[in-house]
Formats: C-alpha cells, structure tokens, sequence
C-alpha cells in the first residue's frame, strides 16, 4: 500500500509491502525523512519515495545493486549527485573533501516540465531486519544498542535521507559530522 505525503513541500510516498510488520505508521515515517531532508538543505519542492519491505526483498535489491549476499537494514537509491545538496563537512567540497571540489559549481538543473517536483531518490528499507536488530541488541548507529523497534526504524530512515541527500560515511570527519547530525534529529544523546 502506497500513501502519498505532503510534509514542508516534499511528496514522500511511503509504500509498505505485504508481509511488513507495522512499526511506524506511513505519516511518521515520512515526517522522519522529511525532517532530514530539511536539515541536509535537500531541494524543495521535491519527491521521494520510501520502500518499506522485508529482507527477502531487500536482499535482492543489495545483490542486484551492490552485488552483497543477503539482506541489509536500508538502501538508499540517490538520483542527484552531492553537489546538487550544501557542503558539509568531510563531503562534496568540505574540508577534507577532494581538492579543489569548493571550487567546481553544482551542475545545472535538470530541467523539468511546468509544476514537476525532482524526484531526489528512493530508500528502500527493511523492517524485518531493523526490528530484529532493535531486539537483539544490534541497533543503533554502532550496532550495539537493544531498543525499540520504531526507534532503529527512525535512525535507519533518517540515515537514508542523507545518503541521498550526499552523506556519506566512507571519510572519518564526514562519518563524525553525519552520525552527529543523526544524533541531534532523532534527539539521541551523544556517545
């Protein structure tokens, strides 16, 4: 079941799979990513979309796409590049990005036809595996906390809205900078 959301000016469709244990309803899930979106600077008006599956079907999408076995907790499915989203630090242009990146200007807009919104990506999540990791104690952005299942959904969402919004954490100063924003809009204290 598919449900389109309008928070702040961004269309979040949220579709839940068959099978899918409800842990979030469809309106909290899209105010978390719009919450993200707003604190990464994502352009708006815009659309995306968020997959709610089990891990059958997300393991499926991470071989397909990443060539990984198996199921993981969120993929995340960027259709702008990161120079399209504000600098931050250790990303596109930041302070330890590559030389040189602060001074290339973003690409130029796509353009689209009158009152379209750009659609920034899709993120695909399981939620099979984000209640298991909640219940098992694998939670959490280190993989150790045992909490609430709607709490490791919030952080798996949040976590894909900046991955497509040009997050990463691959460089250690951008990985600092994107679990501490995490931290401050889910309201978790810091580690």
């Amino acid at each position: 079941m598919t449900r389109a959301q309008l928070v702040d000016g961004w269309r979040i469709d949220v579709t839940s799979r068959p099978g899918v244990p409800k842990v979030l309803s469809q309106t909290s899930c899209a105010r978390v990513v719009a919450t993200a979106l707003r604190a990464a600077g994502a352009p708006n008006p815009a659309s995306l979309s968020v997959l709610l599956m089990t891990d059958a079907e997300i393991a499926g999408l991470n071989e397909a796409h990443l060539g990984h076995e198996g199921p993981t907790d969120v993929l995340s499915f960027p259709l702008l590049p990161p120079q399209a989203f504000p600098v931050h630090p250790g990303g596109y242009g930041g302070s330890s990005g590559p030389v040189g990146d602060e001074r290339r200007a973003p690409p130029a807009p796509f353009v689209l036809p009158p009152r379209a919104r750009p659609h920034l990506g899709d993120i695909a999540l399981s939620v099979e595996r984000a209640v298991a990791q909640a219940a098992e104690g694998r939670g959490g952005q280190t993989g150790d906390r045992a909490w609430a299942p709607e709490d490791e959904v919030r952080l798996l969402l949040t976590h894909g809205a900046l991955h497509i919004c040009g997050w990463d954490h691959a460089d250690p100063v951008e990985e600092r900078a994107m679990r501490a924003l995490e931290r401050e809009l889910l309201g978790a204290p810091p580690v």
